[in-house]
């Protein structure tokens, strides 16, 4: 538990780290979107200052300082260089700023849905509060990573964890915001609280995304719907990173059709600077989750081909290098270590590719693709799991979401005009509308042909409803964007009133005055709820603290009760065989834990398979404690994985046992002579 010195202390660091990004960032959305006002200017400049805070990390933990200190002086230092030295920024009023806002109704409804939304997905943040990250993807790589971006202050160096999918290749920016947050406060108190920061995230995005067409409460209470989904419920306390790719997904949607309707009657195509944000969100995305790679990669392709012909070149630069920026550290990394940013494949046709030599491991992989046409898979697994993940009115989700990502195609929508009346050739085809539409598309096709969409054993995917949430990104989209499609927007726009300028829509002369005032109260009342968020947050985080892995059901009875004893261990090295880890670091997140493994070529990891190689390993490691551990217990073996004979000697004394798991005390070296 921390005292109130050291939470404050940790809160005035978060405060600054989001305040010196803001100042930097909101000069650059001036710079690149001076046309953006409201809703997608706070966007936009979301989306820059969350880069500036993983590029920061990033550049620091190349060079193993991602620390607090420097980390918050490089950041305060860009923010402040940012925002006093960016020469320009003048704020341009565009085209589509006056246009009229949704009425009060609309807007009250919405919010109520929205509303709804958020609580729903608060009280399911609430039981971790209680117990800790239990999720097993939390548990096996996202906290993990994190734990050991905080320890090492090193992202360039592969975190090794258990020899699974490759998993230490995976990208890693929402990991990066969780080990922020151990910088700041030495626990991972933000940790179970950072997913319904993004869950809000995806709200306003949701919003932006209609807003250019005056349906801004219907696409927001769409999107509400579809992120409630229980397929998404286990991003809630957790640190899984779905909702954060989604997140940056539909910003980079939002902001791209926004910047279309804000273009200047001169200007044929996006600007550059809108360009840039779009890339820039599509680039953190698929730096996020390998399944964002292929709608992010569909974005930048589309706005170059969209792009007049003469700026093709121009776009493919802003747009291209925007999105290498976001997200390519991470397959950066990948190549410096492999010699391939995507060691998964080993191919490209006849041409073979550097990657290691080594089994997937894990579940066996499937595709929903591999059994669209098995009848028994989709009675017995596709069906029930589709009821399950996306509730049982998921036809009805389905079928709206595909006509909110079909509709848009059609040509009487692309050469129908934005609401509003203008006739003038500005605005006579919409060709943003029909690209990001395909760009859901595309993340509907990555989570088909997804190896993991449908993993387990051959006729029967176990992981099909877990995997539902690599189409969640698609649910959303689709019906986020479904408002927008002509034959329903004008209908809806009808509901629209001249009345209501709330999340953007630009006053008038006659009551700017208002607006400031308005704006001064916002001011007011948001730093009022911060104040009670803060002093609310201390018993919580006290609360949090002692019952974090204090009485673990999670898992499997041995692991459960390892997790529980390594609460009270603190800077010791602890070695292990379990795919679940995160627990092991102890409260503090002092204790280092490793899977024990052999590197091998190519950033290959595997597990011993001999007690010799085991107990070599065990010895160079210079571990403390070792747990081992089978993942569950099976009835066709052994209660205990045979590591626990290999490690029994004079130098180990078990501390505790419990199947499927013994945890070893080490004195000193095992002897790889003396195996059973």
């Amino acid at each position: 538990m921390l005292g109130p010195g050291r939470y404050l202390l940790g809160i005035a660091e978060i405060a600054l780290l989001a305040g010196f990004a803001w100042l930097g960032a909101s000069r650059i959305r001036v710079r690149l979107l001076p046309r953006f006002e409201g809703a997608p200017a706070h966007l936009a400049t979301a989306v820059l200052g969350l880069a500036l805070l993983i590029w920061t990390a990033e550049l620091l933990g190349t060079f193993s300082l991602f620390e607090p200190v420097p980390y918050l002086l490089l950041v305060g230092a860009i923010g402040v260089a940012l925002r006093f030295c960016l020469v320009g920024g003048t704020v341009v009023t565009g085209p589509a700023a006056g246009t009229p806002g949704p009425s009060a109704i609309g807007i009250g409804i919405a919010l109520v849905i929205a509303a709804a939304a958020v609580l729903k997905f608060a009280l399911e943040v609430k039981p971790h509060l209680s117990t800790g990250m239990t999720g097993f993807d939390t548990t096996w790589y996202h906290g993990p990573f994190a734990a050991g971006f905080f320890q090492s202050g090193n992202t360039m160096d592969l975190h090794f964890i258990a020899p699974q999918f490759l998993a230490w290749f995976y990208p890693a920016n929402g990991e990066i915001f969780h080990a922020a947050g151990m910088l700041a406060f030495g626990r991972d108190i933000p940790s179970p609280l950072l997913n319904l920061g993004w869950f809000i995230g995806c709200l306003v995005a949701c919003w932006c995304i209609g807003r250019p067409y005056r349906v801004a409460p219907w696409s927001l209470g769409l999107g509400a719907l579809a992120l409630s989904v229980p397929a998404l419920a286990d991003q809630a306390g957790e640190a899984r990173n779905d909702i954060v790719g989604i997140f940056f997904l539909l910003a980079a949607v939002a902001i791209a059709l926004n910047a279309w309707a804000a273009r200047g009657d001169r200007e044929r195509g996006l600007p550059v600077g809108g360009l840039v944000v779009v890339g820039l969100a599509a680039g953190l995305a698929a730096g996020t989750k390998l399944n964002f790679l292929l709608p992010a990669g569909v974005l930048v392709v589309g706005l170059v081909a969209i792009a007049p012909r003469g700026g093709r070149w121009r776009a493919l630069a802003a747009t291209g290098l925007a999105a290498l920026v976001g997200g390519g550290y991470w397959y950066l990394r990948n190549l410096v270590h492999t010699g391939n940013p995507l060691p998964w494949i080993d191919s490209l046709g006849p041409i073979s590719l550097p990657a290691p030599d080594q089994a997937l491991g894990g579940r066996e992989a499937h595709s929903v693709l591999s059994y669209l046409t098995d009848g028994a898979v989709w009675s017995d697994w596709f069906l029930p799991g589709l009821h399950g993940g996306i509730w049982i009115v998921w036809p009805l989700l389905a079928a709206a979401a595909l006509a909110g990502l079909v509709l848009p195609l059609l040509p009487a929508n692309r050469h129908a005009l934005l609401p509003g009346g203008e006739s003038n050739s500005r605005q006579s085809s919409d060709r943003v509308l029909p690209l990001v539409a395909l760009v859901g598309l595309a993340t509907a096709v990555a989570w088909l042909v997804a190896p993991t969409s449908a993993s387990g054993p051959e006729g029967v995917p176990r992981g099909f409803e877990s995997g539902l949430r690599y189409l969640a990104p698609a649910l959303v989209l689709g019906l986020a964007l479904l408002p927008t499609a002509q034959i329903l927007r004008n209908r809806l726009a009808k509901l629209a009133g001249p009345r209501s300028s709330l999340l953007g829509d630009r006053p008038t002369n006659d009551d700017r005055s208002t607006s400031v005032g308005r704006g001064g109260l916002l001011l007011g009342c948001g730093v009022g709820v911060v104040a009670l968020l803060v002093a609310a947050g201390y018993p919580i985080q006290r609360h949090y603290l002692k019952e974090r892995y204090a009485d673990p059901t999670f898992t499997t009875p041995g692991l459960n009760a390892a997790f529980a004893w390594s609460r009270g261990i603190e800077d010791s090295r602890i070695a292990t065989t379990s795919t679940r880890q995160y627990p092991l670091f102890g409260t503090t997140l002092s204790n280092q834990v490793q899977f024990i493994g052999t590197e091998r070529p190519h950033g290959g990891f595997e597990a011993p398979i001999t007690c010799r190689a085991w107990r070599r390993e065990l010895n160079e490691g210079d571990y403390d404690y070792v747990v081992t551990s089978r993942d569950r217990i099976e009835p066709a073996k052994s209660p205990y994985p045979p590591q626990a004979s290999w490690t029994i000697g004079p130098a180990a004394k078990p501390i505790l046992k419990k199947p499927p798991t013994v945890v070893f005390k080490l004195n000193g070296d095992l002897d790889p002579s003396g195996c059973p």
